[in-house]
């Protein structure tokens, strides 16, 4: 490098670093913004927050050659405190509202089901008011917040008892914990599954304190695999359902019935995973059928367990159901306060139970099952209205078209039915399908990228004037 370029480098570098060095302290520019009338009323904590995020942007602005600052102190406080209120200005909560054109209907990172009506508004109550959460309005004595769910999920499993954790992974680890820590539990390998973010049942099983031990393989398990593995040190035989994948071609499972036949003909308990968790025959809207939740009670297993923000619509929850006896078990276990669902979730669980209780019309109340539902033709319904708003919004230049498409259900369950949808397909001649999903995304509406070109699922959209938009087209 010629030494006067090697000069004009090392003499920029120094009034940069004379720049930074000159940018006000915090504590001055926390007290001119506290004068400043756009951010007069915010507390001082917060106005640091802005102040240093301000000072972040000038900071990166001047060692990008970028700065156009003025030189004089005073001159530099103001500079950043119009920053800082810029920021402010700027400034919204990190969780916030999406448009869901995914076309996965349960979609984990978009926060899964949403909540029937009834259930936000019990939400709602809960949020605004002291409750009996665990408080017994007879007796004035202190109550137990399962009370809140479990007479009405016992009415709906058949369940001698039950209760609720923060999640189905919870629910597994303190049902585990509870009736076999330091024992056997004896699981099928083609049962040995991995959930979101490679959360493992082996590793699951291992938190829990249980031994794993794996019986069978891959692709077929039989009866005798499980009565051979059965020994002194053996405290259940656990059986998973498969929710997020299937193995197809040479197989063999052991059947739920099977497997407590053998577990009662040795004294075990057969406890199920049952992952997403149906309460009802779910043919009736069209979707595939699941395990129902009651059958599996009534076939014998001493412990099923199920989540409660998947395919039963509720509010993330981990639901574990079965046997009295059981159940005192793990309500007993000091774990069950460290899992323990809060008021607003049990709010909003009771309210989804009840539904399915008391509803004539549970299709139309639940979100879930209503979007599930959704025939082809109501779908295709709001498609021209769709189509006719983002054309409009986009401009020219796009193309935008109605074609046929697929949904999934979700959040692992039923990985192989795709659920036939309508969808509008984006494309632009020199606009690649990632560019114009970023752009959809600026303004809050998610879709997905298929065979180069940019989908929106309208499969859960309502009314296509979510679609109307301001878009930054250039």
């Amino acid at each position: 490098m010629p030494k006067h370029s090697r000069k004009n480098r090392d003499a920029d570098n120094a009034a940069r670093a004379d720049l930074i060095r000159a940018l006000p302290p915090i504590d001055a520019c926390i007290r001119a913004a506290e004068s400043n009338p756009a951010l007069a009323g915010f507390s001082r904590t917060y106005l640091k927050v802005m102040v240093q995020r301000a000072q972040a942007e000038i900071r990166a602005a001047i060692l990008a050659g970028r700065d156009t600052l003025p030189r004089d102190r005073d001159a530099l406080v103001d500079a950043v405190v119009i920053a800082a209120a810029r920021a402010v200005a700027a400034d919204e909560p990190v969780l916030a509202p999406v448009v869901n054109a995914t076309g996965v209907v349960l979609h984990t990172n978009l926060g899964r089901a949403l909540l029937a009506e009834s259930a936000i508004e019990a939400v709602e109550m809960a949020a605004r008011s002291a409750v009996n959460l665990e408080y017994d309005l007879e007796t004035g004595a202190r109550g137990d917040r399962d009370s809140i769910v479990e007479d009405e999920i016992c009415a709906l499993t058949g369940a001698e008892a039950a209760t609720v954790v923060n999640n189905n992974a919870a629910a597994v680890v303190l049902a585990l914990n509870s009736l076999a820590e330091g024992r056997e539990v004896i699981v099928s390998r083609g049962e040995m599954i991995e959930i979101g973010g490679s959360f493992r049942l082996p590793d699951v099983m291992s938190k829990s304190g249980a031994i794993l031990r794996e019986v069978g393989t891959t692709n077929r398990t039989h009866p005798n695999d499980y009565a051979d593995a059965i020994g002194p040190d053996a405290a259940l035989l656990l059986k998973v359902h498969p929710s997020n994948y299937r193995v197809v071609g040479f197989t063999s499972e052991v059947t739920l019935e099977d497997l407590v036949e053998i577990g009662r003909a040795r004294g075990i308990d057969v406890m199920e995973d049952l992952g997403a968790g149906a309460l009802i025959d779910l043919t009736e809207f069209g979707i595939p059928r699941e395990p129902i939740v009651r059958d599996r009670i009534a076939a014998g297993a001493a412990v099923v367990t199920f989540s409660g923000d998947k395919l039963l619509g509720g509010p993330q929850a981990g639901v574990i159901v079965g046997r009295r006896a059981a159940l005192d078990r793990i309500k007993r276990n000091p774990l069950k306060r460290a899992l323990r669902c809060d008021k607003l979730t049990l709010a909003a669980l009771s309210a989804t139970m009840r539904l399915y209780l008391r509803s004539k019309d549970l299709g139309s109340e639940l979100p879930t099952l209503r979007f599930l539902g959704r025939s082809v033709s109501e779908i295709a319904s709001i498609a021209p209205r769709a189509r006719e708003i983002v054309a409009e919004r986009l401009g020219p230049g796009f193309v935008v078209e109605i074609v046929d498409t697929s949904s999934q259900v979700g959040s692992g369950a039923m990985p192989v039915e795709e659920l036939k949808s309508v969808a509008l397909r984006v494309t632009h001649p020199d606009k690649s399908a990632n560019a114009i999903a970023a752009m959809f995304r600026r303004t809050r509406i998610i879709g997905r990228i298929a065979d180069d070109s940019f989908i929106l699922d309208l499969r859960t959209i309502d009314d296509p004037a979510v679609f109307a938009v301001k878009l930054e087209t250039g």
